[in-house]
């Protein structure tokens, strides 16, 4: 008689819950991306020097669009490293 063996259990994964609401620029009220603003830069950007995604952050795609311009801006004008060390 053949062994009958169970088929592998699947890793449950922890899915992040993004609440509503969770932009920062929009619970600020915040109009623009000023790329003077390094502080709020910072917090969007990864210790390499990435740029964290939506789906970490909780920003909308309006504001990720023009922060996006912001770091490339603010890199431009050595106000933020283009890598970290």
């Amino acid at each position: 008689m053949p062994r009958m063996t169970k088929p592998p259990k699947k890793k449950k994964r922890l899915k992040k819950v993004i609440e509503k609401g969770k932009c920062r620029f929009t619970k600020a009220r915040v109009e623009a991306i000023d790329y003077k603003d390094v502080a709020t830069l910072q917090k969007m950007v990864s210790a390499q020097g990435k740029l964290y995604g939506r789906k970490r952050t909780g920003t909308m795609s309006h504001f990720q669009r023009e922060l996006k311009l912001a770091v490339k801006r603010a890199r431009f004008l050595a106000l933020l490293p283009y890598v970290a060390r």
